[in-house]
């Protein structure tokens, strides 16, 4: 049976709406810091003690590329500049925060990644997985959670909420990009404002429907031998309208997208802070 995502649907718009929010709302009390650095964004969430979500900042880079930090100098400036302003916004200095990390990548890019936010003047506090920090979001305890980020797509099985498998594959929304780029003989930057366009949905998925494809078929084969009754997808690559019903059509086990999927691991780093 899936898990009831009522609430944590409400929390993930919640959290949509203060990203986008630009008001300053000043801040008391003890407050946790996530920083994501995605392939496609930077984000980073601030939620209280509790959990709940307070602020966030979402800035696009191209600092990190499937797990690598590829430009340490220009990711170290972005999460500068994103800290000064949550700081502005709330009235207070951030001052720990915590990453996460997409399952199965060397420890020598997991150390990278930290250092990113120890630059950035963090005390960094944790370093977690991905599709853990998403779990924790929807309080999962168990299922498939799997993560489509930029560059790669993230697996987590959970049984009786302890993470029991974790996977990670090299297909991603940068690889949806590159197909498209390729359908209309355009650069990959036009490629990924078309793919990014809620208008053009009708006549883009059908162009990168295969790469969503061989997502699924990766996700069948990590999830091969144990028992999931569902499969929740996150990432900003799983926005689609059609994006979950292929999966559940490949891999026949019933697949569920939350709100805000984009925002669902950011939130869940800071909730691990």
């Amino acid at each position: 049976m899936a898990a009831d995502l009522t609430i944590p649907n409400k929390t993930l718009r919640e959290f949509a709406r203060l990203v986008e929010e630009e008001a300053v709302n000043p801040w008391e009390g003890e407050l946790k810091v996530g920083v994501d650095l995605g392939t496609a964004n930077i984000l980073v969430s601030v939620t209280d003690s509790a959990g709940c979500p307070v602020a966030g900042v979402s800035t696009p880079s191209c600092v990190v590329r499937d797990g690598i930090v590829v430009d340490y100098v220009g990711a170290i400036r972005t999460v500068r500049s994103m800290k000064a302003r949550l700081e502005e916004k709330l009235g207070v200095r951030l001052t720990k925060a915590a990453c996460a990390i997409p399952p199965g990548i060397s420890p020598g890019n997991t150390k990278a990644i930290g250092n990113v936010v120890e630059a950035a003047d963090f005390e960094l506090t944790a370093i977690i997985d991905e599709p853990t920090a998403a779990a924790t979001v929807l309080g999962i305890k168990e299922g498939a959670v799997v993560d489509v980020g930029g560059g790669t797509t993230g697996i987590s099985v959970i049984r009786n909420g302890e993470v029991v498998l974790t996977a990670d594959e090299p297909t991603g929304g940068t690889h949806m990009t590159l197909v498209l780029a390729g359908f209309h003989r355009t650069t990959t930057e036009e490629a990924e404002c078309l793919k990014r366009d809620p208008a053009q949905e009708s006549s883009v998925f059908p162009v990168i429907r295969p790469v969503v494809e061989k997502m699924a078929s990766i996700v069948a084969g990590a999830i091969r031998g144990h028992q999931v009754e569902t499969i929740y997808v996150v990432g900003g690559a799983c926005c689609f309208k059609e994006f979950e019903g292929i999966f559940e059509k490949r891999i026949g086990i019933p697949t569920v997208k939350p709100a805000a999927p984009l925002l669902v691991t950011p939130l869940g780093i800071a909730m691990n802070a």
